[in-house]
This record gives C-alpha cells, sequence and structure tokens, in this order.
C-alpha cells in the first residue's frame, strides 16, 4: 500500500496561501511561482476566496499547529514546514523535463533522500524527454486514425517505447524519430496471451519480463491467491479477474495469466 496518492495539482492562474517568511517560506514561495500560482498571504482573503491549498512556515510550532486547524476547517488542504504528521500534502523533488514531470517524495521522511533520487535520475533521462512527449502529443490524432483500437494502439505504443525500441525515451535523438517510426508502423501480429509463474509474493522477485508485461496487461486473470504487492505493479486500469470467471481471449487485447507462488 503507497502512503500518500502523487497528483500533479494545475496552479497556473490560481492563489495559493504561505503563511510565515523567511528561510522556511521562500522555497515554498519559489515553488508555488515556478508552477504559474498566485501568491496570497492574508488568512481571511484565502478563505473569502475559496483558495484551497496552503503552506504554513511559521517559526513557532505553536502557531503553526493553530494555523493548520483553522485553515483546514476552512477547507483548505494544508502542508506545514518540516511537520510532516500536520501535513494534507507534501512537496516532492522535481525533475522538470517539461511538459513531464517526474516528482520523487518520501512521505516527509527525508527531503534529502528524495533529492539525491532525483539527481540520480537527472542523469539517466536526457533533455529531449520533453520533446518527445510533446511530438506524441501532435501525432496523437493520426496515430488514433491509424489504430482506432485503443488495446492495439497502446501495443504499438508499448513496442516503440520499449528499451531499445525507436522511441526509447531514454535516448537522446528519440524525440526526431516520431514522423519515421509513425508512417512505418504497422498492425502486426502479436502473441497476447502471456503466462506469469510466480516464485515469491516479493514483487522484487518478478524478472524485468515480467514487470513490463503486468505494465503493459489490459486483463490480469488471477490462478490462484495472487499478492496485492504483486498486483500493484500492474496498471491501475487492467481488468483483474478470477480464473474461474475468465471465458474468452479477447485477440485485441494483452492477456497475462499470473499464477500463485509455488
Amino acid at each position: 500500500m503507497i502512503n500518500s496518492l502523487p497528483l500533479f495539482h494545475n496552479l497556473r492562474g490560481q492563489k495559493v496561501l504561505i503563511l510565515g517568511d523567511g528561510e522556511a517560506a521562500e522555497p515554498k514561495k519559489r515553488l508555488v511561482k515556478r508552477a504559474g500560482g498566485i501568491i496570497e498571504d492574508d488568512i481571511q482573503t484565502a478563505i473569502n476566496e475559496g483558495v484551497r491549498l496552503a503552506f504554513i512556515a511559521y517559526d513557532s510550532p505553536d502557531s503553526c499547529k493553530s494555523a493548520a486547524i483553522n485553515l483546514r476547517c476552512a477547507g483548505m488542504l494544508v502542508n506545514v514546514v518540516d511537520m510532516p504528521d500536520l501535513c494534507d500534502f507534501t512537496t516532492p523533488s522535481i525533475l522538470d523535463r517539461s511538459p513531464v514531470i517526474i516528482a520523487v517524495g518520501t512521505g516527509g521522511a527525508s527531503a534529502g533522500l528524495a533529492k539525491h533520487i532525483r539527481l540520480r535520475l537527472e542523469q539517466f533521462l536526457p533533455q529531449t524527454l520533453g520533446e518527445l512527449a510533446q511530438g506524441l502529443f501532435r501525432v496523437r490524432s493520426r496515430l488514433r486514425d491509424k489504430f482506432p483500437d485503443g488495446s492495439q494502439r497502446r501495443q504499438v505504443l508499448d513496442e516503440a517505447l520499449s528499451e531499445g525500441g525507436p522511441l526509447d525515451p531514454l535516448r537522446f535523438e528519440s524525440n526526431l524519430a516520431i514522423e519515421s517510426w509513425l508512417a512505418e508502423s504497422s498492425e502486426k501480429k502479436v502473441n497476447n496471451q502471456h503466462i506469469i509463474q510466480l516464485i515469491s509474493d516479493h514483487p522484487d522477485d518478478l524478472t524485468l519480463k515480467q514487470a513490463r508485461l503486468l505494465g503493459m496487461a489490459d486483463i490480469i486473470v488471477l490462478v490462484g491467491s495472487i499478492p496485492e504487492t504483486i498486483l500493484a505493479r500492474a496498471r491501475a486500469d487492467a481488468q483483474r479477474i478470477p480464473e474461474k470467471l475468465f471465458s474468452h481471449t479477447p485477440t485485441t487485447k494483452v492477456v497475462v495469466r499470473i499464477i500463485e507462488p509455488t
């Protein structure tokens, strides 16, 4: 189970309440401005205008606690700097390849750890990753026209974006290959039926191929008792069907039978 739900909040043109000054408040102000938000520092104005997010960075812990209670009662989601137990949300360490944004969070446990994970990821993700995303957005309607079936379209994209594929996200020049890939791509007869035999209930024991199949599956057929730790690696929108209730094998869907640990 994850301890918090990561969400991307559109702040452009929206007000955010920030209480406090100095070293603790300034990073939050910069973050809000970077996201296109507008800083508000008056509590009553924020309440009257229906502001939804608040950062509290007072020097006094008691003042932080009191403000957090009052603002939460007013319907705001609250972040109290350096007091994770009082937070409705936390701010991650951000890797920016706009429009691709990768957020690394630790639920307030260690901002330093989140930062160093992000710094390591910076080394592997090319600056052109955002251009790849923008290019795929530009051809989205053409891709739909060429592959009208959603599952089929997802398979074509999965193949292109996989490691070593023509649009491999970790390759610097992938953004330049979108047009040629789209022109050359075609419906291929692929094996849509796969079996994963688990050897344990620990997701780290999945092979790379098995983890990739779980991430691609449209339908997951559950054979026996499958640990939730394993199913957490699958797409959230994938259908999960007990074997006894699965009676058909659609040709356009990627179906993975996952068998309980032996």
